[in-house]
């Protein structure tokens, strides 16, 4: 693992609280998270020799999925928190599967343009500001090879009354016009319900 980032900044873990990531692998079996990611995967139409970028990885689950499916792509996994990442590596390591993983901030991706064919985000977004997101989404958009291909998934929310302003970025049709105006030509969202944390939408999203 390397430290990437130029600067750093404050984020949220993965389970809101540090003290809190030992129940991180058990939210992610009893949510249903698995078939979110199966279904990530598998909309990503991924091919052999194909570059895949996970922002905001957390403990390698998504990036496990993928490669199990596809051995032969090359997985690379940024995330701002060292725990997990450590996590991670050992998770990956265990399925027979490598990947560079680097601590980095989604704001400030340290790749040069056009180095994937793939980028995947889950259940990361909402945790961001809302200049956060659009950095994230235009940094996205940078690494992505032309005809590349975001695959997104967050949770849904709805507005009954006063919502913190990054939460309110994904109430309703927020996200997939966000990820619209960051220059990407959008897919319809695909909605999936979980054991917790109410409606997953899932963004397919391709660069002009």
């Amino acid at each position: 693992m390397t430290e990437v980032s130029s600067q750093e900044r404050d984020y949220l873990p993965g389970m809101g609280k540090h003290y809190l990531l030992p129940l991180y692998e058990v939210v992610h079996l009893v949510s249903g998270l698995a078939g979110v990611h199966d279904e990530m995967v598998a909309a990503a139409g991924l091919r052999s020799g194909q570059r895949v970028l996970d922002v905001g990885c957390g403990t390698g689950n998504l990036l496990r999925t993928t490669g199990k499916r596809h051995r032969d792509v090359e997985l690379f996994g940024v995330d701002p928190d060292l725990k997990m990442l450590a996590r991670a590596e050992r998770k990956l390591r265990r399925a027979g599967l490598r990947a560079r993983l680097d601590k980095g901030f989604a704001q400030e991706l340290a790749f040069p343009d056009a180095s994937f064919d793939a980028v995947f985000s889950s259940l990361m977004l909402h945790h961001l500001d809302t200049a956060s997101k659009d950095e994230m989404l235009a940094e996205v958009r940078r690494v992505l090879r032309p005809g590349g291909v975001l695959v997104l998934a967050d949770a849904v929310f709805h507005d009954h009354g006063p919502t913190k302003d990054h939460l309110r970025d994904n109430v309703g049709d927020a996200v997939p016009k966000r990820i619209a105006e960051a220059g990407f030509t959008t897919e319809p969202t695909r909605r999936r319900k979980l054991r917790m944390f109410g409606a997953v939408g899932i963004e397919v999203a391709r660069v002009h």
